[in-house]
């Protein structure tokens, strides 16, 4: 029992660190990020069930590069301002970021299947959208 109240608080510790970074990343002000918009993500840590000892470590650098492919894609944002037609975002950031996104969300949901039961319903989580003001 004490073994399972660790994994909890240890997910729930880890949720909350991940929610921390991106609410950081979508609330950064700078002039040039204000005047873009910013991108912003559902969050995939808070929407997992227990995750299994045995696939916390590769559960974790998945949500860590799920952080990585947002901040790329806001600095892409940020670097391409001007650029392109009225689906620009859309087509060249927003797009191949789903992407990215599904298949990260996929291999988090394979790593839980293959030591507990797969999580179901993850897919519209790596769907994101730019926020603009």
């Amino acid at each position: 029992m004490n073994s399972r109240r660790w994994k909890v608080a240890g997910t729930l510790g880890l949720a909350a660190l991940i929610m921390g970074a991106g609410l950081g990343l979508a609330a950064a002000d700078t002039s040039e990020s204000s005047s873009v918009g910013v991108i912003q993500c559902p969050s995939v840590a808070d929407r997992l069930p227990a995750v299994p000892a045995a696939a916390r470590v590769e559960v974790d650098r998945n949500l860590r590069l799920l952080e990585t492919q947002l901040a790329e894609a806001n600095a892409r944002l940020a670097s391409s301002q001007g650029q392109g037609g009225p689906n620009f975002v859309n087509n060249a950031i927003l797009g191949p970021l789903a992407s990215k996104r599904t298949a990260t969300i996929d291999r988090i949901a394979i790593s839980i299947g293959r030591q507990a039961q797969r999580p179901v319903g993850l897919e519209p989580l790596a769907t994101c959208s730019l926020v603009v003001g």
